[in-house]
């Protein structure tokens, strides 16, 4: 069975952030042969004065594969990680969920996208945990990232949220390079544009950035473009999105 296992606040200003955590986390769970995990996603929760956060309020997310052992047990593998790994003054939360055909996806996911605009309490968080049956705890300070954790797991889940853990060098800024070719790396399903639209394989586009991020649109893993500033000398109508602008999502 896989489940999704979301984890927020864990750093402090002046450290690595939660992703870096996770990272390690995933790869002790897959070097130990528990767990494989996917690719690793990042969303984005609302920035509001009365939500503490420590730099940019946006939790982590990863799918998990279970390969021996039970859940509880990567839970308590999870569990012990956090309450020694991150920094002190941070307050870790951990959301775990089994992907069964019955989990109430709805409620996570209107859970998550209301995170995104509004400020919300532990006791929702914990609440809706209880309705839909799933994992969440609280590791250290106030547990207040037990919020984000089961709103990040409702952001995984809703499919268009979110971008993937990595900075991609996939050629040198100007670029040509066929859509079926950048398809063939494992971390791109397909390319898209910004409102979703597939580019077919034959196509091309530029290169926009020497590093760009991945994003989790429509449940896959896209390479988003947008149009091309040089579409009428070159004939190419599209280029990757560029550092800067894969930080909208």
């Amino acid at each position: 069975m896989n489940y999704l296992a979301c984890i927020d606040d864990t750093d402090m200003p002046g450290t690595k952030g939660t992703g870096w955590l996770v990272e390690e986390l995933c790869k002790i769970l897959s070097t130990d042969g528990l767990a494989s995990p996917s690719s690793i996603s990042r969303h984005q929760l609302f920035v509001h004065e009365d939500i503490p956060y420590t730099s940019h309020n946006s939790s982590m997310c990863v799918e998990l594969t279970l390969k021996k052992g039970t859940i509880q047990l990567i839970i308590q593998v999870m569990a012990n990680f956090l309450e020694t790994r991150s920094e002190l003054g941070s307050d870790p939360g951990l959301c775990v969920a089994a992907l069964t055909c019955d989990l109430d996806r709805k409620s996570l996911i209107e859970f998550g996208k209301n995170a995104k605009h509004k400020v919300t309490s532990k006791a929702a968080a914990y609440a809706l945990a209880k309705k839909v049956g799933i994992h969440l705890s609280e590791h250290g300070g106030t547990g207040q990232g037990i919020i984000g954790a089961v709103a990040g797991v409702g952001l995984r889940l809703s499919g268009d949220d979110g971008r993937y853990r990595g900075w991609y060098h996939l050629g040198l800024p100007g670029d040509v390079v066929r859509v079926e070719e950048l398809c063939k790396y494992p971390f791109i399903d397909l390319l898209a544009t910004t409102e979703g639209v597939a580019l077919p394989m034959d196509s091309s586009v530029h290169i926009g950035s020497e590093k760009t991020k991945i994003v989790c649109m429509g449940y896959k893993q896209v390479l988003v473009v947008t149009a091309n500033e040089n579409a009428s000398k070159t004939g190419i109508a599209y280029r990757t999105i560029t550092k800067e602008e894969a930080k909208r999502y």
